[in-house]
């Protein structure tokens, strides 16, 4: 039997007996709720993986987004435009900032406060120096692998950079994230880079802060990580906060 089958399968002779009990349970208990719901063995939706003691997230994209988040609550711009980052961000941060969110794939999604619209970080949509408030994270690692559907080009994730700061306004904020840690190219996912690396990519540009989330560990950001914290991680979340001079 295939090992991956052989695990699946022995996960739910484990799980299946405990759903089944509890299911069981439940229908006994039903008859104190007069609201007349039907629990049949149709409309069963078992979640099998869901008793555990924590709760489980995407940790890089919980915490960069609640870093980018709080940054922006803190610049308050009257409009901030995302360049394809992620979702869960530019909704909710359209809730207090007007959001311009541009995609290679559009979502399609319609809220107050949310407009998208469909670009090409090679070629942004944008006059030079008119956008004061930008964001692109978990993005540039992806550029020229062919991923997403995008052109194949070893070089693409240095011209989007380029773009970005292109548009970005005098006195404007770019906010970004991408992997850092040993510089590699983990084909076709993204590339990993070093904390030089980064600053190397946009060097029109004055950091403001760092932020890192570690590969490993419960304890949240080390906050203004620099190359020795950045440099000896395997995959590290590193944030930058850039800005253009005036």
């Amino acid at each position: 039997m295939n090992r991956r089958i052989g695990t699946k399968v022995g996960f739910l002779s484990v799980r299946l007996p405990s759903f089944f009990a509890d299911r069981d349970r439940f229908r006994r208990k039903a008859g104190e709720d007069d609201r007349g719901l039907s629990i049949a063995l149709m409309d069963s939706y078992p979640c099998l993986r869901d008793k555990k003691a924590s709760t489980e997230y995407p940790r890089d994209y919980v915490y960069h987004v609640g870093w980018a988040a709080r940054r922006l609550a803190q610049t308050r711009p009257a409009k901030h435009v995302d360049i394809s980052s992620s979702l869960w961000f530019a909704t909710v941060v359209s809730a207090f900032v007007p959001v311009d969110y541009y995609e290679y794939r559009p979502s399609g999604i319609v809220l107050p406060g949310f407009t998208e619209k469909k670009c090409d970080l090679g070629q942004l949509p944008f006059e030079d120096g008119s956008v004061p408030s930008l964001s692109c994270m978990h993005v540039i690692e992806h550029i020229g692998l062919g991923r997403y559907g995008d052109e194949i080009d070893p070089q693409g994730d240095k011209k989007a950079c380029r773009e970005l700061t292109r548009v970005l306004a005098r006195g404007g904020d770019l906010f970004f994230v991408s992997p850092v840690g040993r510089p590699r190219i983990e084909y076709n996912a993204h590339r990993i880079y070093s904390y030089g690396m980064v600053l190397d990519l946009f060097p029109g540009l004055e950091l403001m802060e760092t932020a890192l989330l570690p590969t490993k560990g419960d304890t949240g950001f080390i906050e203004n990580a620099g190359a020795k914290e950045m440099d000896v991680e395997e995959y590290g979340c590193g944030c930058f906060w850039f800005r253009k001079k005036k």
